[in-house]
């Protein structure tokens, strides 16, 4: 996941490890060699179009809805079929009103219709206060879930980890996300969910709660999942 800073010139970009509290209590019961964060790319103003989130203090919102609202403008005296003239002028009172196009509550259609512009508030704007920034785990793990990503984890004894997924990807999908070869061979999911996990004390004791539930394929991935993908070699 790529999140862009804008108007924050205090931050370190690159790779950037985000600590979940909910792992910790998972390793909590298996003490493992290790614990492995997911992992966010934080990159600068030049990366705002390629970016699955923008992170900005809330008073520099302004100039990217105006750069937003230059453009549309800028593309509305040149359209010519009235279908899209219609829709860039929606998109223009979205922006004249202040709002972020992502806030908008476009129908899907539309949303369809927004790939072949290069606007910037189609994506999820995380805007904080400066004082939160003192704070920027906490900061970025509110844009990794407002960006539309959630984690599962897997739990063992070489390695306790979170695994970055988008919000309603499925089981097939997660377990791409570990590996190819764990997909190509998917045979099941086993999934215990986080608070089943946590109040049983562990995967043992939660097996014999009966809170393992085998999922197939299309099972779609809740946040904190436990996850172990049984798969042919």
């Amino acid at each position: 996941m790529k999140i862009s800073a804008y108007g924050i010139s205090d931050v370190k970009l690159g790779k950037v490890n985000v600590k979940d509290g909910r792992l910790d209590e998972v390793d909590k019961f298996v003490k493992a060699k290790k614990r492995t964060y997911i992992q966010v790319d934080l990159a600068g103003e030049d990366a705002l179009l390629e970016s699955d989130a923008i992170l900005l203090t809330k008073d520099s919102g302004a100039d990217l809805i105006l750069r937003d609202l230059e453009f549309v403008e800028t593309r509305l005296s040149r359209a010519t079929e009235e279908q899209e003239k219609q829709f860039l002028n929606k998109l223009k009172g979205i922006l004249e009103k202040e709002e972020f196009i992502s806030r908008a509550g476009l129908a899907k259609e539309e949303k369809d219709l927004l790939v072949k512009y290069s606007l910037i508030t189609t994506r999820p704007v995380i805007a904080v206060e400066k004082d939160e920034l003192l704070d920027m785990n906490a900061v970025l793990l509110k844009a990794v879930k407002e960006g539309g990503y959630i984690s599962f984890f897997t739990a063992g004894e070489k390695d306790t980890r979170a695994w970055l997924i988008r919000n309603g990807s499925t089981a097939w999908e997660a377990a791409g996300a570990i590996h190819s070869d764990i997909q190509k061979g998917f045979i099941r999911a086993e999934i215990i969910a986080f608070d089943d996990f946590i109040s049983a004390g562990g995967e043992t004791a939660a097996k014999q709660a009966g809170k393992l539930r085998l999922e197939q394929k299309d099972y779609v991935m809740k946040d904190t999942d436990l996850a172990n993908f049984r798969f042919n070699k």
